[in-house]
């Protein structure tokens, strides 16, 4: 630490307002101290006083004269050489100026008056009295460590020098324990302040997709919303004039040989400082053991606290302390980077911890996402680390980067795993009740909506995937790989073949519980409605939809065209076979008992389909739409054909009113209403 320049013509103690230099430079070291001679007289021995009797007849000195003395006396080395050319001995008379007793009594005055201020911030008030107390301090400690160094040879001497070692140490002691209070007042003062207007908790509530049950109501998964962008926020709250007299108060104190209480100090406040902060954010310290019993509500909403906290550490709280490390520390950068080290490896282990207990929790298909979210957060903050300029050479921040790391990987590792459990999540659904109605299986609701939210997280999953999974090619028995030939980054994607493994798996338990029903025209209903569930699904996600690939879908949609066709041969080609010309003739005449039966089976049997299909669901309105105007197509033009040529073959009248029961308007209307759910729509129709 350099020398501090004495003052010019100023004092502590005079006031540079009306006074001219010279009554400056004539006022005495102590006019604000009591002069008198028990007040002058210290703790010291009895060769103290002798001092002070010997220089009771001497005028009082000013601090700008105190301070020229006391530098001269530094000044003087017992290795230097004399004006003769000669070195220093021991034998060499050793004399101790007065001006050393003047300065501890000035600075004992100094912290006297500082300590009658009431308020909280004892420096600041007054910048020239604070600069020559900080002057008066790093002088005194100078002076001890040379008092301490003579060896004077002559016993006087000897005692004089230890009797002005104990007074000047015991001022120093002072000193520094004023030094190290003020410090802490205004670091507590810090830890104390910014704005708490919400309830801690509060802050974790958070909306979060919900996968517990195959029984969602929506289509669609609800994302959370975005949070409301925060207000510019800084930290600390430091003004530029206090980092400056804090800066003060540690070289002070590092100079005088106070580093380890200084550094003690810091860590202490600093720590009570970023908790205080964190604790705003309703982030509380939990154990591993807490971590475990808490439900999976409970712990979603903590861990939407721990990556609201992450993201405020990475981007305001530790760039802030860094800052601030390094303005109170710029004289001694070296101890700035070591106390901001071990504050930022404490803060990161703190949040660290949480993670890795939150790793150990049972994993189930709910908490992929939230755990995505974590991974994500970590590698935010790796960056961040490593784009930091600030104590870049800093051996710790290798540390503490290294283990975010690791708990980055046991995150993914564990995402990787909760998303291949749904694969057993789908073996293991052998439910034996066929889904009412032909409707969308809750089974395929769950899947595709899971699958489309994840992929969300597209980007990440590749990542983790690539990273943690074993199996980065799957082939079926007949060596056909399962991937997706027409996407290139897909061949080489392990989390694109997981995926679809996962759709090969659920196709295939459709097709098991499509067999469940009996009737094999819902039987193809049921397959269409799932089918074209899961095409809509991976089309209206582009990331989705990327990685399943073109060729896919359109194998999908081939699929559900299969499944169209054989739904109308099972149930509207049979239908037409009561229609069909063949057989009406007996001996080149329409036979009327065979043309009845035909009418009558026809009624028959579109009236029972009527009133079950009327029951049955397709929820997706374009494939709604395309089925009955394909049935249509196929059976209007056919019953308009066969009506047109045959009716009159039937008596008018109650005969004819009998068999033709319906007009080709009737059947338009009636198939119209197939596929609604509504089991009353043929009783409506009859009335």
């Amino acid at each position: 630490m350099e020398k501090s320049p004495a003052p010019e013509k100023s004092s502590s103690f005079a006031r540079n307002d009306s006074k001219e230099i010279k009554d400056v430079e004539a006022s005495p070291v102590s006019p604000a101290v009591d002069t008198s001679p028990d007040a002058l007289r210290g703790p010291a021995s009895e060769e103290n006083e002798a001092v002070e009797e010997s220089n009771a007849e001497e005028p009082d000195l000013t601090l700008p004269q105190v301070w020229d003395e006391i530098d001269v006396f530094l000044g003087r080395n017992s290795d230097s050489p004399c004006d003769d050319g000669e070195s220093k001995t021991d034998s060499d008379p050793v004399e101790i100026p007065r001006a050393v007793e003047l300065l501890s009594k000035n600075v004992e005055s100094m912290i006297d008056k500082y300590a009658m201020d009431a308020g909280k911030s004892k420096f600041g008030h007054d910048p020239e009295e604070d600069s020559c107390f900080f002057g008066s301090v790093s002088r005194l400690s100078k002076l001890a460590d040379k008092i301490g160094d003579l060896k004077p040879s002559d016993e006087n001497a000897n005692v004089l020098c230890s009797s002005s070692l104990n007074r000047t140490s015991s001022v120093l002691q002072r000193a520094m324990s004023f030094l190290e209070e003020e410090l802490r007042a205004i670091l507590d003062e810090d830890s104390k302040t910014g704005s708490d207007d919400s309830d801690p908790k509060s802050a974790k509530a958070r909306q979060s997709s919900s996968f517990n049950n195959y029984g969602h109501d929506s289509d669609r998964c609800i994302l959370p919303d975005p949070e409301p962008a925060s207000t510019e926020e800084e930290f600390p709250c430091f003004m530029s004039e206090t980092i400056s007299i804090m800066s003060k108060i540690a070289d002070t104190m590092i100079s005088a040989g106070y580093e380890t209480e200084c550094r003690v100090l810091w860590m202490i406040m600093r720590r009570k400082a970023f908790k205080s902060e964190l604790s705003k954010g309703g982030l509380d310290v939990l154990s591993i053991d807490d971590v475990q019993r808490m439900q999976w509500d409970s712990l979603e909403r903590e861990i939407s606290t721990w990556i609201a906290a992450v993201k405020r550490c990475c981007t305001i709280l530790l760039p802030g302390e860094g800052a601030l490390s390094e303005s109170v520390f710029l004289g001694q950068p070296e101890i700035g980077q070591v106390l901001f080290g071990d504050l930022q490896r404490s803060v990161s282990i703190r949040l660290l911890d949480f993670a890795e207990a939150v790793v150990l929790t049972n994993r189930s298909a709910e908490k992929l996402f939230k755990f995505l979210d974590m991974y994500e957060t970590l590698q935010d903050l790796i960056a961040a680390v490593d784009g930091a300029k600030r104590y870049s050479d800093d051996p710790r921040k290798e540390e503490v980067r290294a283990e975010m790391v690791v708990v980055k990987g046991r995150i993914g590792e564990a995402a990787v795993s909760i998303f291949c459990q749904l694969e057993s999540s789908i073996k293991s659904d052998s439910g034996r009740v066929p889904v009412p109605s032909g409707a969308v299986h809750p089974l395929t609701r769950y899947t595709m909506n899971y699958l489309e939210y994840a992929c969300e997280y597209k980007d990440t999953l590749e990542q983790v995937f690539q990273q943690h999974h074993e199996r980065a090619i799957v082939e079926t028995s007949d060596s056909e790989p399962m991937y997706n030939m027409d996407s290139p980054s897909a061949k080489t994607s392990p989390f694109s073949v997981q995926l679809m493994t996962v759709m090969d798996l659920l196709d295939a338990n459709l097709e098991m519980k499509s067999k469940l029903y009996k009737d094999q025209s819902l039987r193809y209903i049921f397959l269409m409605n799932n089918g074209r569930y899961i095409v809509q699904k991976i089309k209206g996600s582009s990331k989705i939809h990327q990685l399943m690939g073109d060729t896919w879908c359109r194998r999908r949609s081939s699929d559900l065209r299969q499944y169209h066709k054989n739904y109308q041969r099972e149930t509207w080609y049979r239908l037409l076979q009561f229609l069909n010309h063949e057989g009406l003739q007996v001996k080149g005449k329409v036979s009327k008992p065979v043309l009845k039966e035909r009418f009558k089976c026809f009624n028959s049997m579109f009236d029972d389909i009527h009133k079950t299909q009327s029951t049955w669901v397709v929820n997706d309105e374009q494939l709604q739409s395309e089925l009955r105007v394909s049935i249509s197509a196929v059976v209007t033009p056919a019953y308009r054909s066969f009506l047109g040529r045959f009716n009159q073959f039937l008596d008018p009248g109650r005969q004819s009113e009998k068999y033709i029961k319906y007009q080709p308007e009737d059947i338009e209307s009636l198939i119209d209403e197939l596929f609604d759910g509504n089991p009353t729509s043929m009783g409506r129709r009859r009335t």
